[in-house]
């Protein structure tokens, strides 16, 4: 079988990240990177590693007419403009037979149905990156739960996390540019895997259908003044002026449209877990059933005394956003693998050799768009919101939230 040749539009963490999932992923190669910054290191990358002969091209267009499949790993304030300079090349000419997004796919609904929109009218097969469904942990508990599922019935409720320190880079704390706080960034991850766990066995992603949302967002950390100036001058965001939230709180409640059953999403997200790392923590509750899936709980720990703290180069290379280098740390000897980064990844390049949309495409991605803004917007609105009321929609689709707006600081309480 002919390699796929896969290109990145991006070089920065999550690029990196999906590299290190390239290596366990067959008949797949890097074939090529633009990125702004970091597109030599992680050229060199893939070739170190036998990734493949990865190029570095001047353009998104000359980038698209050389590989078979490219993914948009760009920063969420470029992706119209990316987006749009694919279509062209493939309305030029270009071959491609699919392109991936990672999540969120848009900072707005507008933003989403414009992606989509672009799409459809380029015939683009897609693929929307959301890893934690594709965790092997959540597809084997569900497999192992089957049993039970069929003869008690469908999990009635799941609860997700997503925490930790803070993102790596300036243009993720500013809410001008990414869309939002933790909502945006990370809530998107909580509210799709709950989603996926409470469908009941065999039906498609979207199958159970979202009829109200209700959220809480708060500065909790980062708005303190000791805490703003650190991020002021470490990321150049200043949180006096623009603030997002860091914590993120609420329920999504779904209906069986068969049944007319109900069931609840809880999730809760924050950039302000100042524990070992990074912790995806998902559970879900049946009738006589349930199960846990928490990250930090590895076979691995290690125990880094005072004394040689010294010697640790680089704290993350134990656990992604990693706070400490000393004492007992957990660590995940191959966190791609854990987070689902290997088998979206397989999905996709699986699906677009096949002709067809990965098992989440761009329309499921709007769809974890709108349930995100109905968060914004019930944080705003200090009320649930009604998603079965066509108004709403209406609301919906041209909302942008004022965290967003970066005209948050009196509904998050900022302290000056």
């Amino acid at each position: 079988m002919e390699k796929m040749k896969l290109g990145f539009i991006g070089a920065g963490f999550i690029a990196k990240f999906q590299a290190l999932a390239l290596r366990l992923v067959r008949g797949v190669e890097l074939g090529g990177v633009y990125a702004i910054k970091g597109a030599e290191e992680l050229s060199a990358y893939s070739k170190a590693n036998g990734l493949g002969d990865c190029k570095v091209y001047p353009s998104v267009a000359e980038l698209t007419k050389n590989v078979d499949a490219v993914a948009v790993f760009a920063p969420n304030f470029a992706r119209i403009d990316i987006v749009g300079a694919i279509a062209d090349a493939v309305k030029a000419g270009a071959n491609l037979k699919g392109v991936i997004c990672e999540k969120p796919l848009g900072r707005t609904v507008a933003e989403a149905k414009e992606l989509v929109r672009i799409a459809k009218g380029a015939q683009l097969r897609t693929a929307y990156f959301e890893n934690q469904i594709h965790m092997k942990a959540i597809r084997s508990a569900l497999a192992q739960l089957g049993p039970q599922q069929k003869a008690m019935g469908p999990l009635t409720l799941a609860r997700s996390a997503e925490e930790h320190a803070g993102p790596h880079e300036g243009w993720f704390w500013d809410p001008t540019r990414q869309g939002g706080g933790v909502l945006s960034d990370m809530g998107c991850h909580s509210i799709a895997v709950s989603w996926f766990v409470l469908n009941p066995l065999g039906k498609p992603a979207n199958y159970l259908k979202p009829v109200a949302v209700n959220a809480e967002v708060a500065l909790l950390k980062w708005g303190q003044p000791t805490y703003r100036k650190q991020l002021l001058d470490r990321m150049g965001v200043d949180y006096t002026k623009t603030p997002a939230e860091d914590f993120a709180t609420g329920m999504v409640t779904f209906e069986n449209p068969e049944t007319r059953q109900r069931v609840k999403a809880q999730f809760t997200n924050s950039w302000m877990y100042d524990k070992q790392g990074l912790r995806l923590f998902m559970d879900g509750l049946g009738p006589g059933y349930a199960f846990e899936v928490n990250t930090l709980k590895s076979p691995l720990e290690v125990f880094i005394g005072d004394a040689a703290a010294e010697a640790v180069a680089d704290a993350e290379t134990a656990l992604e956003k990693a706070t400490a280098s000393r004492g007992l740390l957990t660590v995940q000897p191959n966190e791609a693998d854990l987070y689902g980064y290997v088998d979206e990844m397989e999905d996709a390049c699986e699906a677009f050799r096949a002709g067809r949309d990965a098992f989440l495409n761009w329309e499921y991605g709007l769809e974890i768009t709108k349930l995100c803004q109905a968060g914004y917007l019930s944080a705003e609105q200090k009320k649930t919101i009604d998603l079965t009321d066509p108004a709403v929609q209406k609301e919906l689709d041209g909302y942008t939230s004022l965290i967003a707006q970066g005209k948050a600081a009196e509904q998050l309480h900022v302290i000056a």
